[in-house]
């Protein structure tokens, strides 16, 4: 198979048995268009102007290189390594979920961790959202080699005019928090939480959080005990383009998230042109290094957030600098010449 030059590249993203279905994405897709925003793993695909698909014969039919979703129990993951290599096709693989603590639950079975050696052992090589799956990734292979393991970061369209949701700095008010699972420790949800509770009082700024987790969650929330009327919770699920809009009305999303996920949140936070505070993700680390909580403590996060939520230059200078570092690593057709360089040599062997 030829090597395409990144232009020409076009990539398949394999999750069989998922439950999303077949998107293509020869056209970039607009807010509210097809199936699935072109974020996380659908955004490999639409950053190549390829196709996100769930039936191993229509991924092989595309005649493309094959991102394989290893996800459930890998059995299904497995069966379709098998399926696509006997036609050819060049296939990297990688977790669906790969925060630290996702990839440990995961693995912990032993049935799982063995179909999980020998996929890895036959892919032709591994993509990794995070640096930290890259690490696993290559200690895991049999035959480790450097080349055939690659971090690459999810993409954002923060290039494309259309997936700007940025709002004028003057109808920003208030602190959203980017996490809402209280039963996953490593997200430090309550933390946050406090966090903001710490700001507001200081500020009069008001805070949202999303639950969608019901009565439950709902009590915990009150028993924080907010100020009166600075607690706005979200308690119903939005179309990706409204969740976006409800984020751009903010001056900061916060978070103290030390799961290293792939950073969904500071993904958000880019296409609303929104200063994220907190969060060790891969997309936190690259775009918002002065504001992530990479080695920095509780205090000194909230020391960072007290600061932007008072001063707009800040925010402005940050956010600025976010999108300057995102066109550079994350953006589409920056991350479609990282994929297009890495496939390159798989599929000339």
């Amino acid at each position: 198979m030829a090597s395409p030059g990144a232009d020409d590249f076009r990539l398949t993203v394999l999750n069989p048995g998922g439950r999303d279905p077949e998107q293509h994405f020869q056209d970039t897709i607009g807010p509210g268009e097809g199936e699935h925003p072109p974020t996380n793993f659908h955004g490999y695909a639409a950053c190549t102007r390829g196709v996100f698909h769930h039936d191993p014969r229509r991924a092989f039919a595309e005649g493309t290189p094959v991102l394989l979703l290893l996800r459930g129990e890998f059995r299904a993951s497995e069966r379709a390594l098998g399926e696509v290599q006997k036609h050819g096709r060049p296939v990297a693989v990688s977790l669906k979920e790969t925060g630290l603590h996702q990839i440990a639950q995961q693995l912990c079975d032993r049935a799982k961790l063995s179909r999980f050696m020998r996929i890895l052992a036959q892919a032709d090589g591994c993509i990794a959202t995070t640096p930290e799956a890259a690490e696993i990734y290559q200690r895991a292979r049999c035959k480790p080699d450097p080349a055939t393991v690659a971090f690459i970061p999810t993409p954002y369209p923060v290039e494309d005019r259309q997936w700007n949701f940025s709002v004028p700095p003057e109808q920003q008010r208030g602190i959203f928090v980017g996490t809402r699972e209280f039963d996953v420790p490593s997200r430090n949800h309550f933390a946050a939480l406090l966090v903001a509770r710490q700001l507001c009082e200081a500020t009069g700024e008001p805070v949202t959080v999303v639950n969608l987790d019901g009565y439950k969650a709902r009590r915990l929330l009150w028993e924080l005990k907010f100020p009166e009327g600075k607690l706005c919770i979200i308690e119903e699920g939005k179309p990706y383009p409204d969740y976006l809009r409800e984020i751009a009305r903010h001056k900061i999303i916060l978070q103290l998230d030390r799961s290293r996920v792939p950073g969904q949140v500071a993904g958000d936070a880019l296409l609303t042109r929104t200063v994220c505070v907190g969060g060790d993700g891969a997309i936190e680390r690259i775009a918002f290094p002065k504001t992530c909580g990479e080695g920095r403590t509780i205090d000194q996060i909230a020391s960072i957030a007290l600061d932007l939520l008072k001063n707009p230059e800040s925010r402005a200078a940050i956010v600025a600098k976010s999108q300057e570092r995102a066109l550079e690593r994350l953006s589409f057709q920056a991350v479609r010449s990282q994929l297009a360089n890495f496939f390159a040599p798989l599929a000339s062997r």
